[in-house]
């Protein structure tokens, strides 16, 4: 479903199936502008990943936004201090996904007011 939302919105996204493979997806293409995170991924989670991308210097103007279930204050807390930007509970909505990418300070992007 975000996909289909960015993807309207003229985002390009690029899929992983694992944080292990984001890494990977991340180390081919570069820096990129978002990357939203799930926590619960096989192989390497959500946490782990934001991890390993906080410490590749190229990448410290990536947005981090976790995107996943866990609504426990202790997750939210794990997650920001792991260097997430932002963190968003599912489902997320097109207005909620608006709201957050305003925060990070990617809405104009998003509605296409380059």
């Amino acid at each position: 479903m975000l996909k289909r939302l960015l993807t309207e919105r003229g985002y390009e996204v690029f899929e992983a199936g694992d944080g292990s493979q984001g890494v990977d997806h991340l180390a081919r293409l570069g820096a990129v502008d978002l990357v939203l995170v799930d926590w619960n991924m096989p192989v390497m989670d959500g946490l782990e990943f934001i991890r390993a991308v906080r410490n590749v210097p190229d990448y410290e103007r990536t947005q981090l936004l976790m995107v996943t279930s866990e609504s426990e204050p202790a997750h939210i807390a794990r997650a920001l201090m792991a260097g997430a930007d932002e963190y968003a509970i599912k489902p997320l909505t097109m207005d909620a996904l608006t709201e957050k990418l305003a925060l990070l300070g990617l809405e104009d992007e998003l509605l296409g007011d380059d």
